[in-house]
């Protein structure tokens, strides 16, 4: 079932243009000078209900516009739209019941408060029932793991402690879709992989429709099939996360360890050595050569040997750098 539809979505931004110094102020008061500005260009999209989808960009790329149009907080300038069956602008009462978005950088928890207080504050809002509000908050009290964290002030919480409380706010009320945006910003690895987990059983279990923007990479390939990558306004990309870094995932560093001291290794043509002593060697290949390079390797008997992937920064630059991708 379709659940967001849209077709040759666009929104320009059109905003005053300023002079220089005084002078181009004062001129701008007189005559006003414009440029618009295109966020988002005539994009389609068409999300399942119960996908998990990962939106991927640059800084300034139109994930935020997108995200804003499909929840009612800005219309678009041109193009067609629907959420669940209703234009989010319109932002009837029935349509917000039935979505919830999270911001890395905006807080919807009352800083003096605690959770519990929220909690109720949020309860009323939506008019849940007493056995709802309770089985709901008791389902995600134990998936978080916060049961001695609800009657604390939130501003003594750490940021971990903090996104639980948020998401846990934002799905009180079981909303058809989440749309996150960083969800994962600032938190360490240990923080970072127990909200991936919480995410990952909320979409499976509850079936929660999940829009995810993220600049961490790891984010959306733990838990996105799908993906979305937009630059410049214009969707490049819509298909499988794994074939989208199958494709960019060029290089694979290969760490091998001796139990005798190896001297100079023949390497295939363009491998590069990172790190070399007579014990070990860490080496950077191209994926399709590190098959022959492993072979030459196993000659010296090694005590240890690793292979990791490319580093998930370097497969973002190299997304956003080719411009246009082929759509599986």
């Amino acid at each position: 079932m379709k659940i967001i539809e849209t077709r040759k979505l666009s929104k320009t931004y059109r905003r005053v243009v300023r002079g220089e110094g005084l002078r181009g102020s004062i001129r701008s008061l007189v005559k006003r000078q414009y440029e618009s500005r295109e966020a988002v260009k005539n994009l389609d999209l068409t999300v399942e209900e119960g996908e998990f989808i990962g939106l991927i960009g640059p800084n300034g790329a139109g994930k935020t516009t997108l995200a804003k149009m499909l929840t009612g907080i800005i219309a678009p300038t041109g193009g067609e739209i629907s959420v669940m069956g209703y234009y989010p602008n319109d932002l009837e009462n029935e349509f917000k019941r039935q979505y919830a978005i999270v911001m890395g950088q905006k807080s919807q928890l009352f800083f003096e408060l605690t959770t519990n207080d929220t909690l109720g504050l949020f309860r009323e809002i939506y008019g849940l029932s007493e056995r709802e509000f309770r089985e709901t908050k008791a389902y995600f009290t134990e998936l978080f793991g916060v049961e001695k964290l609800l009657d604390v002030q939130v501003r003594t919480l750490s940021l971990g402690e903090r996104m639980k409380m948020e998401l846990m706010a934002a799905l009180l009320h079981n909303p058809r879709i989440l749309f996150l945006d960083e969800p994962t910003i600032g938190l360490d690895a240990v923080a970072s992989r127990q909200i991936r987990k919480f995410l990952w059983e909320i979409n499976r279990k509850k079936g929660t429709t999940i829009l995810l923007t993220s600049h961490y990479m790891e984010d959306i390939r733990a838990l996105c099939d799908r993906s979305i990558v937009i630059n410049h306004g214009t969707k490049i990309y819509d298909g499988s996360t794994e074939a989208l870094f199958e494709k960019y995932q060029k290089e694979r560093q290969i760490s091998v360890s001796f139990r005798q001291p190896v001297g100079e290794i023949v390497l295939p043509e363009g491998a590069a050595v990172r790190e070399e002593s007579p014990y070990k060697k860490v080496i950077r290949i191209r994926k399709e050569q590190s098959g022959e390079l492993l072979q030459r390797l196993m000659e010296y008997h090694p005590s240890d040997l690793t292979v990791e992937e490319d580093e998930i920064g370097r497969v973002a630059e190299r997304i956003y750098a080719e411009g246009v991708l082929g759509q599986e």
